[in-house]
């Protein structure tokens, strides 16, 4: 019996050492194939950079960048101020201080629409949550700023991106 045993703890050493060649060597192939697939991308012929600011890429369908106000068929801006962008933004970054509006049509409009765009991370619930589909997120992105107080965008600015 102590000779099985010595013989299958000898042979368990075997096998499992690491000082010895492995034999069933697996990660040959797939170490070929990404040297392969890295040197496609290396020798291809396509350019891989853009010459940024000549050259601007375009953004995919669907991105959400720079805040916009929508106008309405008559030139007024679309918002009632219903306070929903507002509640559904995480980052809460909107501030809407409403006032009456003076037309028939509805009761309030904005007064103040601030976005602070330091703040915001463009998830896009306020696109979502708005009722009367006023504010919309452009495809629209790297607008410079020197300032801090020039990322606040007010009711103005966002009327006419």
């Amino acid at each position: 019996m102590a000779n099985q045993e010595d013989a299958k703890e000898q042979e368990l050493e075997r096998t499992t050492s690491t000082t010895e060649p492995r034999q069933n060597a697996k990660f040959a192939v797939p170490v070929a194939k990404g040297l392969i697939n890295t040197l496609k991308h290396i020798f291809r012929n396509e350019p891989n950079t853009i010459h940024y600011p000549e050259e601007r890429r375009t953004p995919y369908p669907g991105y959400r960048g720079e805040h916009r106000l929508k106008r309405d068929e008559l030139g007024r801006e679309k918002c009632t101020a219903c306070f929903l962008c507002a509640t559904a933004c995480p980052a809460f970054c909107i501030e809407i201080i409403a006032e009456e509006a003076p037309w028939d049509d509805r009761e309030k409009r904005p007064r103040l629409f601030n976005i602070d765009m330091m703040r915001c991370i463009y998830c896009g619930m306020c696109e979502e949550a708005c009722p009367c589909d006023a504010i919309e997120l452009t495809p629209v992105y790297n607008i410079p700023s020197l300032t801090r107080a020039e990322k606040i965008y007010n009711k103005e600015k966002l009327l006419s991106l």
